[in-house]
């Protein structure tokens, strides 16, 4: 126990008899409490009760004009329900109603006039001793709240560099940058927004999206890598990375990799129901696949692979009209040309 909180500790004294405040701060003096402050205008009391946040506030109960209850009623608000800051009345009114309101409306001891020194300062010492201890525990609560807060940023943070890795790892075979996957899942989160989706799906989508080709691991470099088009056979085998992406991801228990499956298995799908694995068409498809479709189509066509080169912005954005209601979902294309500050019709 810290001897010197408790002497050092802010107490208000209100009473309108000014011996009574002059005997207590003489009494409270002498068994070493220094940080004393008073007032004889209970109408005062809540204002000093703001501006010096006190530990302990010492309460005359009947006063003129504002009594003691009005004062508690005052005072209560302030201090809160979940707080320990000792209200001790100070009364000759010993009567049960007395104790019993002053009780209800917050108070937490009472000390019997005329006042005896060494009970003072034992009621007094007493309560600030049980301040100092809660607001001991208020900072311990506070650093472990500080901890988790932390520590949950650096979980949050190594789940974000994890998602990354993985996308690195599934794209570093046929992108060398490993830029393609940062961009559509920036583009994907640009079409979110526009579509009014809630921040946190706004989030999961851009967090996720750089998944969506994950299961391109499990294909074979001669056909991942093949410069040109690739044989019935060989396409077939492409097809397989959403089936891949999806086993990868569809039993994780985290919102983002659940999102991030079910990109990874639709996002080859088509409006029109001509896509794969499933060949699923309209609303079947998963809104967060539907919008993936259009960013990574539209990154795919604007940077060369090996099996192809880049088209311009201009030529990607024609092809993208013209597949309006096609291959993408009207709705989402409006969205990206929207982003795009560009008229949905050419």
């Amino acid at each position: 126990m810290n001897r010197a909180w408790t002497q050092n500790a802010k107490i208000l004294i209100a009473d309108d008899q000014p011996t009574n405040i002059m005997l207590l701060e003489h009494v409270l003096r002498r068994a070493g409490f220094a940080n004393l402050h008073s007032t004889t205008d209970p109408a005062e009391v809540e204002r000093l009760f703001c501006e010096l946040a006190p530990d302990m506030v010492l309460l005359d109960l009947h006063m003129p004009v504002v009594d003691g209850f009005a004062v508690l009623r005052q005072l209560r608000p302030l201090i809160g329900e979940s707080s320990f800051l000792p209200v001790v009345v100070l009364t000759a009114d010993d009567s049960p109603s007395a104790r019993k309101e002053a009780l209800h409306l917050g108070a937490n001891d009472f000390i019997t006039k005329p006042l005896d020194a060494s009970e003072v300062v034992l009621r007094i010492d007493n309560l600030l001793k049980t301040r100092y201890f809660y607001l001991q525990m208020q900072e311990q609560n506070h650093s472990l709240e500080r901890r988790v807060q932390e520590r949950t940023a650096e979980l949050e943070q190594a789940k974000l560099e994890i998602l990354h890795l993985l996308a690195r790892t599934a794209e570093y075979r046929d992108d060398e940058t490993g830029q393609h996957t940062q961009r559509v899942g920036r583009m994907a989160r640009d079409v979110a927004v526009a579509l009014g989706l809630p921040q946190q799906e706004v989030e999961l989508i851009e967090q996720a999206t750089p998944l969506h080709d994950i299961g391109k691991i499990g294909i074979a470099d001669e056909i991942l890598l093949k410069p040109g088009r690739f044989t019935a056979e060989e396409f077939e085998q492409m097809k397989r990375h959403t089936l891949i992406g999806a086993w990868i991801l569809e039993t994780s228990s985290f919102p983002v990799l659940r999102i991030a499956g079910e990109i990874a298995l639709t996002h080859h799908e088509k409006w029109n129901g001509g896509g794969y694995p499933r060949g699923l068409s309209g609303p079947e498809i998963p809104l967060s696949g539907r919008i993936v479709a259009i960013a990574d189509f539209y990154d795919a066509l604007t940077h060369e692979r090996p099996y192809k080169k880049a088209w311009t912005h201009e030529e990607a954005i024609e092809e993208i009209r013209a597949q309006r209601g096609v291959h993408f979902d009207p709705v989402v294309v409006d969205a990206f040309l929207g982003i795009l500050q560009l008229p949905v019709s050419s």
